[in-house]
């Protein structure tokens, strides 16, 4: 197995073990067992725990960012778009809380000198253009309204929250009315 290929089969299993058990199950020797090699091989790729936990959350922002594009990108309105992305990110969440968990754990990957900070700005930019398309008056104040909206209505979806305060709640409809009413604000 070559070095490049060891790496990546680490932090596959890594993403698997996260998906399917959870951070409590991710410790590099769990991650070396079923990755069927020695539980000393993760420290030659990964000095730290925490430096394989960086690449395993860069992986999950790849694929959230390789999900949300098609609504980034689309050929509706911008708005219809924007909903779409906001819908498709509570999605993830719900679909994989750990790994979105991990994702935004910036206070415990910063340490590992991994650029996890810097995959969040071009995500953002994006969501920003789409909100200067969708018609708000400033772009920026829009697009973090609506990210940090999403993204608390993500985490408290993921952790079930949402479902003990109100069962059955339409979380597709409850994005649709935030960002509908919140660009309707600012124009």
């Amino acid at each position: 197995m070559t070095v490049s290929s060891l790496r990546e089969t680490l932090v596959a299993t890594g993403v698997e073990i996260l998906d399917a058990d959870g951070a409590t199950e991710l410790t590099l020797r769990e991650i070396a067992r079923r990755a069927g090699v020695s539980h000393g091989a993760p420290r030659r790729y990964f000095p730290t725990h925490n430096s394989l936990l960086a690449a395993i959350a860069s992986h999950g922002l790849r694929d959230l960012t390789e999900r949300l594009q098609p609504a980034l990108v689309g050929k509706q309105p911008a708005r219809s778009r924007l909903i779409s992305a906001a819908i498709e990110y509570v999605s993830f969440a719900q679909e994989r809380p750990a790994m979105f968990e991990l994702m935004f754990r910036h206070d415990l990957l910063e340490a590992t000198g991994s650029n996890l900070r810097e995959s969040s700005p071009p995500l953002f930019a994006a969501l920003q253009a789409l909100t200067e398309e969708a018609d708000a008056s400033d772009p920026t104040t829009s697009a973090v309204t609506i990210w940090t909206g999403t993204h608390g209505i993500a985490v408290l979806a993921a952790n079930r929250s949402l479902a003990l305060v109100a069962p059955g709640l339409d979380i597709a409809a409850l994005i649709t009315t935030s960002v509908t009413d919140h660009l309707l604000r600012t124009r």
